[in-house]
């Protein structure tokens, strides 16, 4: 299947008169009007939302130390998106790819079968929404972001630069130091490997604040606070992925995934989970809070980023990684 990224929204669409500024300090206070988006840029380079405030970090030091060099012939805009590129480069080279569960090469799992914990796997993780993620959701969804991880450092690169940002080949080639035959190729060789290990462009996801996915939402939190697991699989459409990262096991279909949530889940009654509606990755997303039976406070457990279409729930990636609650802005316990 393919990932249609020649048609993903473009985060290009600001145009500026190139500036010079008094000094280094200057400049460095207006470029964090960029902060955000080159966030979402890291974070598609990394797939880690961590790893990107630190890369973005690094990028303005880097920017800040070297503004007396910039001679203004780009934007300060683009001047930026030129290091932050670099910086994501080296910090990637060696590194693993960031996958999900489902991205591992398995065949789904039997949800009654153990199920282990793997904290070694750099897994991918989500993005909390802001302005700039919401204007171009398509290229952060987890889908796209997780297809991305297939690729080399240098064809992500070009493929975002290119299919996402709409630089031209020879602005790229510019910025990471090539030659536009080079981006060309790097470019074709980057949409072809899309196409085998992508998922196709799913035009029908709802946005997170339509009312299509509020509803969905709604009754999913319902579902689950109920502990209604027979109304749960109801929600989900008959080829719906569940994964949930560190576990290195997915499971598809409905009864499977309520199997899973009879046999693993540690809720036993009602009440014992409680949501928060968020979104993440321009997507509709609860936080889940677990009741600890020591303290009858209901805990950080998982975040659910869930794929809602017109005819289900057709993927859910529940993250069970409660230092992302603090990221998202969200409460360790309720």
């Amino acid at each position: 299947m393919s990932v249609s990224v020649r048609k993903l929204v473009s985060v290009s669409v600001l145009t500026e008169t190139p500036k010079k500024f008094d000094s280094n300090d200057a400049f460095l206070a207006d470029a964090q009007q960029y902060r955000r988006e080159l966030l979402a840029h890291c974070y598609r380079m990394t797939g880690s939302v961590h790893d990107a405030e630190d890369l973005v970090q690094e990028t303005f030091l880097r920017a800040w130390k070297s503004y007396d060099g910039f001679e203004g012939k780009s934007s300060a805009r683009t001047w930026l998106y030129r290091i932050a590129t670099n910086t994501c480069l080296t910090a990637i080279e060696n590194k693993q790819r960031r996958p999900l569960p489902s991205g591992l090469g398995t065949d789904s799992s039997d949800p009654t079968t153990e199920i282990l914990e793997h904290h070694e796997v750099p897994w991918l993780e989500p993005l909390p929404d802001t302005a700039e993620v919401v204007e171009s959701k398509e290229s952060v969804r987890l889908a796209f972001v997780a297809a991305l991880q297939h690729l080399s450092p240098r064809q992500r690169a070009v493929l975002v630069l290119r299919d996402v940002l709409q630089w031209r080949a020879a602005e790229v080639a510019d910025a990471i130091g090539s030659s536009t035959a080079a981006v060309n190729s790097l470019l074709q060789r980057a949409r072809a490997q899309l196409d085998e290990v992508g998922p196709s462009a799913d035009n029908t996801l709802s946005a997170p604040d339509s009312p299509e996915a509020q509803e969905q939402l709604g009754r999913y939190i319902a579902a689950f606070e109920a502990y209604d697991i027979d109304k749960l699989v109801t929600l989900f459409t008959q080829e719906a992925i569940w994964e949930m990262p560190p576990f290195d096991t997915w499971y598809r279909g409905p009864e499977a995934i309520g199997m899973l949530s009879k046999h693993k889940c540690p809720a036993e009654y009602p009440g014992d989970m409680r949501f928060i509606p968020t979104t993440a990755n321009g997507q509709p997303a609860a936080a889940m809070y677990m009741r600890n039976p020591q303290t009858d406070a209901h805990e950080a457990f998982q975040l659910h980023v869930l794929d809602i279409t017109p005819a289900g729930i057709s993927h859910v990636v529940a993250f069970m990684e409660p230092r992302l609650f603090a990221t998202f802005g969200l409460p360790e316990r309720l």
